[in-house]
């Protein structure tokens, strides 16, 4: 019987994105995105929830990421989910559950402009490849 682990989110920045390297050199970016569900509950009221996505991106389009994404950006994200589990330094089992993008793509301006020709509306290089390829065209 197949399988398939894949996620598709399309929502907003709730921070900038966290750019770092690992030891070995490569690159990662976490991001947090919020995706806004709204309905009209029983009594005709207007309810919302905003949920929030930890996605992780790696190598050149985490990169990208951090050259063009930005507080309130919005992209569209497929990935894959994944669970890890670490113990913490008072010896507490814990788990965090993030989005292993696989591909990016930017969507709209970045608010109120920033000089930058591509952070304000010009063609950013999207959509990304997958995250672990090497021959990404930009």
């Amino acid at each position: 019987m197949a399988s398939l682990n894949k996620a598709m989110i399309l929502g907003n920045l709730g921070d900038n994105p966290e750019v770092r390297s690992t030891p070995n050199g490569q690159t990662v970016a976490t991001l947090r995105i919020a995706t806004n569900e709204r309905w009209t509950d029983k009594d005709g009221q207007a309810q919302e929830r905003t949920e929030w996505h930890r996605v992780v991106v790696w190598g050149r389009q985490a990169e990208q990421c951090g050259t063009y994404l930005s507080k309130g950006r919005q992209v569209f994200v497929e990935g894959r989910i994944q669970t890890r589990e670490w113990t913490d330094k008072e010896g507490h089992r814990r788990f965090t559950t993030e989005v292993i993008a696989q591909r990016i793509q930017f969507l709209g301006n970045r608010a109120g402009g920033s000089g930058n020709p591509a952070a304000d509306g010009a063609p950013v290089p999207s959509p990304m490849g997958p995250a672990d390829e090497e021959d990404v065209p930009f």
